[in-house]
């Protein structure tokens, strides 16, 4: 006979009050709600992530990401792309070749040439093959939802996983980014996964702990910024052993530190061949010339290069990020333009492009995980990770978006999570009327979710007055331009300033350079693309300055007249 269970201070429950078979036969289907809820949560976020990757033309850095795949498939030749590992063009090139996108092999151009080549000049249909493109990275967001909702059950039971996932689904930036043939998504996803299976760990070290080294590895070998997060997870590793061990019994201290490292080493050396894993898939050979714009590096950085566990083409593409490092690069922010970086860029654009409600579940989140004692021993889980990669993307010298934070909503929606055990009468309650406005947020801003900014800031159409680049204009609306031009512009003379990879004439755009011609001769349609506008370049200014503004597409790109 079942034995009745009773709370602290009051008596067990007599058998009149057990429910009854066909009550408990009611109430089971409530254990599938979670599932369900997760299931349209998804659903909801593949069919915005999906219209969104039709409508967009490509972004700056989508064609070398494109073309650079489909070599590496076709020619397995690693010569384009060196500052990236190939895994994530590897998926980004597979949508490609999997619908039969033609390779000029004669063609003999650069990378962002080659992309380029690949999309319009080479018998494809460009936004078929970047929409096969952009399929893999949105299957994998999608899968990567997964995992927050997984992650976030774990800590804070069904409720919590819901509402994690409800702030991944309902992400502007997640969507954006999700949506688009980058690195950025899947190199913070597949870290957060490594994060946790070593959660996990704490209780199955054997189970968890080598798919979280092959999960690490698949991160630094999507993007060489996962390099900053290999120590704080490596002490996570050390971390959960250390649990494991305690939890189990009396275990002599020095024999567990020992494990600790031997298991932090074993997580390093899976990541470390799953990282020569993606140069050996691409070519089995590792045939390589470094390119001669390869920068040498000397000092502390020359010598941390010369000592990473991978290939050279590796250790080459991290001297060439280190040269963008050593460049100056034009920011904006707040309307200001400047050269070089602010250390507080990426902290002030997240304020600019999260929903407020989500702002507000993040700070909830963290003080739980901080101030509760079951969440307690999950915060260096959760937090540590973005925290050090935050603060080494907050010294880089691109400031160029928030895209170079996309762990921070990923992480921080799991974060969240800690809300809904917050023991005050309305806690559940509040956190689902935050969640609800972040909904109605994204929502509302659909399908422009690039040019993304809370309510506090205006929304998307004042996103370009704060911010520029991948955070409002990234080049993605050449398509709707051409629309626009060609349903209420038919046959007025268009001078177009555009920053972006697409090639216009492909659109049926047919305009001239307003930049290589005296002002004066500048008459009619002045077609801008926001970036443009905020860099305030003096060849432009005086033209937008003196031209009538009628128009915008997209949040991005802005129409003048002129006269």
């Amino acid at each position: 006979m079942t034995s009745l269970s009773a709370e602290p201070g009051r008596p067990p429950a007599s058998p009149r009050e057990t429910p009854a078979g066909r009550f408990r036969a009611l109430r089971r289907p409530r254990r599938w709600l979670p599932a369900l809820a997760a299931a349209a949560l998804l659903a909801q976020m593949a069919a915005a992530m999906l219209a969104t990757a039709v409508r967009q033309s490509p972004t700056i850095d989508e064609p070398v990401y494109v073309g650079t795949g489909v070599v590496y498939l076709y020619e397995h030749d690693l010569r384009h792309n060196p500052e990236h590992p190939p895994l994530g063009k590897l998926l980004i090139g597979a949508g490609p070749a999997l619908a039969g996108a033609h390779l000029d092999t004669a063609f003999t151009g650069d990378q962002q040439e080659v992309g380029q080549h690949l999309l319009y000049a080479s018998g494809n249909d460009a936004q078929r093959v970047l929409l096969a493109a952009r399929v893999p990275v949105i299957i994998l967001t999608l899968l990567f939802g997964l995992v927050v909702f997984a992650f976030a059950r774990d800590l804070a039971g069904p409720l919590g996983g819901v509402a994690a996932l409800a702030l991944y689904a309902f992400s502007p930036d997640v969507i954006a980014h999700g949506s688009l043939a980058t690195l950025d998504v899947p190199m913070a996803g597949f870290l957060l996964t490594a994060v946790w299976l070593l959660w996990r760990a704490r209780r199955r070290p054997r189970l968890y702990l080598p798919p979280a080294g092959a999960a690490l590895g698949a991160a630094v070998a999507t993007k060489m910024s996962a390099l900053a997060a290999v120590p704080v997870l490596l002490g996570l590793v050390a971390l959960s052993v250390w649990a494991s061990g305690r939890a189990r019994g009396p275990v002599p201290t020095r024999r567990l530190l020992v494990l600790c490292v031997v298991s932090a080493a074993g997580v390093a050396v899976v990541a470390v061949a799953v990282v020569w894993a993606s140069y050996l898939a691409v070519d089995p050979r590792l045939r390589w010339t470094a390119p001669g714009d390869v920068p040498p590096v000397g000092g502390l950085r020359g010598l941390a290069t010369g000592w990473l566990p991978f290939p050279e083409a590796f250790r080459d593409g991290m001297r060439v990020q280190f040269a963008f490092e050593d460049r100056q690069w034009t920011g904006f922010l707040f309307g200001r333009v400047y050269l070089g970086s602010l250390w507080y860029y990426l902290p002030a654009a997240l304020l600019v492009k999260t929903p407020l409600g989500m702002l507000a579940l993040w700070a909830a989140g963290i003080t739980a995980l901080l101030g509760l004692s079951r969440l307690r021993p999950a915060a260096p889980y959760v937090l540590a990770p973005g925290a050090v990669l935050l603060a080494a993307a907050m010294t880089g010298a691109r400031d160029l978006g928030v895209r170079y934070a996309m762990f921070i909503p990923i992480f921080l929606a799991v974060a969240a999570a800690g809300a809904t055990l917050v023991r005050w009468r309305w806690a559940q309650v509040a956190a689902g009327a935050l969640v609800l406005l972040v909904a109605v947020s994204s929502l509302r801003a659909a399908p422009y979710y690039l040019p993304y900014s809370n309510e506090a800031f205006g929304g998307p159409p004042k996103t370009h007055l704060h911010l520029h680049d991948s955070n409002a204009d990234w080049g993605q609306e050449l398509g709707a331009l051409a629309d626009r031009l060609r349903d209420r512009y038919p046959g007025e003379k268009v001078w177009l300033a555009y920053k972006g990879s697409g090639v216009p004439s492909y659109y049926g755009i047919e305009a001239s350079d307003p930049l290589l011609v005296p002002p004066g001769e500048v008459h009619g349609l002045l077609v801008v693309s926001n970036s443009w506008i905020a860099k305030a370049d003096p060849r432009l200014t005086p033209l937008t300055a003196t031209s009538e503004r009628v128009g915008e597409v997209g949040h991005s790109i802005t129409i003048f007249r002129r006269p």
